[in-house]
């Protein structure tokens, strides 16, 4: 088979994997703590976020899902825990930017930044995890 079939049929190939999230981890240290923090800031019921194998917590999300997870096969074990994410991994979307933060300024969330571009802010959840939320 000449290089270029080869090229071409590797091109042709469809990969088996899907172009869609399902989900984001983010890790956490005290499971229920974490279930608390982001029930509020999520609107969501604390009943409705079952903790399953005693560390995941999926949050019921409208479109790609957030798990909650001590993460005991990736850190979650050793001293401090799992490594918090340092940089925004995913942006929660609001469509009142000043009064998300506020609501987060009330809850005593940990400010990265104030309102940037008049777009978007970051902030950390109780276990140091930085969270953006962006106007949608």
């Amino acid at each position: 088979m000449s290089e270029h079939s080869q090229e071409q049929e590797a091109a042709e190939r469809r990969s088996p994997v899907k172009n869609k999230i399902g989900s984001v981890f983010i890790p956490v240290r005290d499971i229920e703590k974490a279930r608390s923090w982001y029930c509020r800031i999520l609107g969501l019921n604390e009943a409705d976020c079952a903790i399953m194998n005693g560390h995941l917590c999926p949050l019921p999300m409208q479109g790609t899902g957030i798990i909650l997870d001590t993460m005991p096969a990736w850190g979650g074990r050793e001293p401090g825990g799992a490594p918090s994410i340092e940089t925004p991994a995913f942006m929660l979307l609001t469509e009142d930017l000043q009064g998300s933060l506020q609501f987060m300024k009330e809850l005593g969330a940990e400010l990265v930044t104030e309102i940037e571009h008049d777009h978007w802010f970051v902030v950390k959840d109780p276990d140091g995890n930085k969270i953006m939320i962006c106007r949608e």
